[in-house]
C-alpha cells in the first residue's frame, strides 16, 4: 500500500518519512507517494494502450536473438507488459536443432522500442550492470604516466604498480 504522505525510492522500493529527500541505499531522489501513484497510473495507462496478443495481420520485428531457453523469460516479461511477443525460427538450418539454430524474439513494430528497452534493462539487471558505472570502460591505461584510472572500477592509482590496488585488475 502506497501512502501519499510518505516518500519512496523508485529503484529499491524502500519507504521513507516525508522529510527525507534521498534514498540511503541508492542515493537517488525520492518520490512522494502521490507522485509514485501518479507514475504507476500512467504506466497502467500505457499497458492498457498496448494491443496485447499478436495477430496474423501484425508487422513483426525482431528485438533479440538467442536460444529458446534464453528468449522464453523475455517473452514472458513482454507479455506481462501487455506486449505481444513470440519466438520464431527464421534460420534456414536443417530443422533438427543440430545446426546451432538462433531464434528471434518478435514483437509488433509499434511495440519494438518499448520491448527492446525492457529486454535490455532485464539483461543489464541479470548481468549486474544496471547500477555499475560504465564511464571508464573505454579507458586506456598508460603505464608510462604517473597516474592512471582503472577501467574496471574507476580507482585512480600510481602506475608504479601494475595492479589496481582497489579491484586487483592486472596491467602488466
Amino acid at each position: 500500500m502506497i501512502d501519499p504522505e510518505l516518500k519512496y525510492c523508485t529503484k529499491c522500493n524502500d519507504e521513507y518519512r516525508a522529510e527525507i529527500v534521498k534514498c540511503a541505499c541508492c542515493g537517488i531522489p525520492l518520490l512522494s507517494g502521490a507522485e509514485l501513484l501518479e507514475s504507476r497510473k500512467r504506466q497502467t495507462g500505457q499497458l492498457n494502450k498496448r494491443l496485447g496478443a499478436l495477430t496474423a495481420a501484425d508487422e513483426l520485428v525482431s528485438v533479440h536473438q538467442g536460444s529458446s531457453s534464453e528468449l522464453k523469460p523475455f517473452e514472458n516479461l513482454l507479455q506481462r507488459e501487455n506486449i505481444g511477443a513470440m519466438i520464431v525460427d527464421k534460420s534456414k538450418g536443417c530443422g533438427k536443432g543440430c545446426c546451432g539454430t538462433t531464434l528471434d524474439l518478435m514483437v509488433r513494430k509499434e511495440d519494438a522500442s518499448d520491448a527492446y528497452h525492457l529486454v535490455q534493462a532485464s539483461l543489464d539487471k541479470t548481468r549486474a550492470l544496471d547500477d555499475h558505472d560504465m564511464s571508464g570502460c573505454d579507458a586506456v591505461v598508460d603505464m608510462d604516466a604517473g597516474e592512471a584510472t582503472c577501467p574496471a572500477c574507476g580507482f585512480t592509482f600510481q602506475t608504479s604498480t601494475t595492479t589496481c590496488p582497489d579491484c586487483g585488475l592486472c596491467f602488466g
